[in-house]
């Protein structure tokens, strides 16, 4: 009862919102229609009465302008009617000027309102699109902790060119982020593609660099499909795909032409890993062999922060790149959730709300132990571990701020 109690609650408000302002045009008819009587004969004020209407417009809907606007044509009568000019040429012209502005509002609020639920539908199908292509990542898998975020660059899109995905598999979890070349709705196609083959070949390959391939596969299928005569070689889609057993330190990583991710460690250091990536997929790779397998430690309180291109090239308004890896250096020690908050709220406010391209960023933190008694040093035998490109002292004060 108190849920349905507070859903009618917010029904009123706007109702009783409207019915506040209306105040204020039934205020101005009253002022401009005294003025109008006491001034001159000569100095005639009715036709202001068309303000009322318009700025009515401004807040309600049709019926409530059209009576608005029926009130000026019915308030410049009895001016002419108090006057003794009820009948003559310009009283009637004045009246039928005002019916015809009034009119003319009422139509531009009609159109406004079939706009607003357009758009509506849109941002309802949007949405709908959104949940069933981009499955929020679960807050846990296995011994992690993980956050999602997605920002579209297409205004009302919801979604665009950037993809994320997670599986669980046996002994370890599997999460793959991607940027399908170009932005918005023409890109939802190849992003859904890839999305429904990695939630299925996730499962059925023993190694990312097989997984790498069978994705190339699956692009290169759509591609032979759709792609046009003009555009052969220029669709791609860059793709991280990372592992992180249950029981071991460590993260596998196989990248496809995609930017490295920021390593945040226990001592709230940031690095930037240095990996051996392929082409990005859609190139033709079809062999395991092409794909690389990078192996780094990831231990109890590292946090893994994968993004896209979105985020490095987005501007300010001088034309300024986002010093991404700088000012993420200030919020090492956030949980996922409150980390992606923080940027979301620092790269609006730098770039002023309008982004160039889709941004996705995932929040990757390992929060448990590996099994007691499990020997550490006899259980990493990582092919490559990398050294860091570089080091941000989080000390220092980020770039730009």
């Amino acid at each position: 009862m108190g849920a349905r109690n507070q859903h009618v609650v917010g029904l009123r408000q706007p109702w009783q919102s409207s019915h506040v302002l209306l105040l204020i045009p039934v205020a101005l008819i009253v002022v401009i229609t005294v003025s109008d009587i006491v001034t001159p004969a000569d100095i005639v004020l009715g036709p202001l009465l068309v303000i009322a209407p318009a700025l009515t417009a401004w807040f309600a809907g049709p019926w409530m302008t059209s009576g608005i606007g029926a009130l000026t044509v019915m308030v410049q009568g009895f001016v002419g009617w108090r006057d003794g000019r009820l009948l003559s040429r310009n009283v009637l012209v004045e009246m039928a000027a005002l019916a015809v502005l009034s009119t003319v509002v009422v139509s531009f609020c009609v159109a406004r309102d079939r706009h607003r639920r357009q758009l509506a539908r849109v941002r309802t199908v949007a949405e709908a699109a959104q949940h069933v292509l981009l499955w929020p990542l679960p807050t846990r898998l296995g011994p992690l902790q993980l956050a999602c975020l997605y920002l579209a660059a297409e205004e009302e899109a919801e979604i665009g060119g950037d993809l994320y995905a997670g599986a669980r598999t046996d002994g370890a979890a599997r999460v793959m982020i991607g940027d399908v070349r170009g932005k918005g709705l023409p890109a939802v196609g190849e992003a859904a593609l890839l999305l429904g083959a990695f939630r299925e070949a996730a499962h059925q390959h023993a190694s990312l660099p097989q997984l790498a391939a069978a994705l190339e596969r699956s692009i290169a299928r759509y591609l032979a499909d759709f792609e046009h005569d003009g555009e052969t070689g220029e669709r791609f889609v860059t793709a991280f795909l990372l592992e992180i057993p249950d029981d071991e330190p460590v993260i596998r990583i196989t990248s496809c032409g995609h930017p490295a991710p920021l390593l945040f460690g226990p001592d709230n250091g940031v690095t930037v890993p240095s990996l051996s990536p392929a082409p990005p997929l859609g190139v033709g790779l079809t062999d395991p062999d092409d794909h690389d397998l990078d192996v780094l430690p990831f231990g109890p309180g590292d946090t893994l922060l994968l993004y896209t291109d979105g985020v490095i090239e987005a501007r300010d308004r001088h034309g300024a790149f986002y010093p991404f890896a700088e000012r993420v250096a200030q919020w090492t020690d956030h949980n996922p959730e409150a980390l992606l908050h923080k940027i979301q709220r620092d790269l609006i406010d730098y770039t002023g709300g309008g982004l160039a391209d889709d941004v996705a960023l995932i929040a990757i933190r390992r929060t448990l132990i590996p099994r007691p008694g499990h020997d550490l040093g006899h259980a990493v035998h990582p092919r490559r571990v990398p050294p860091p490109l570089r080091i941000i002292d989080p000390s220092r004060p980020p770039a730009g701020s």
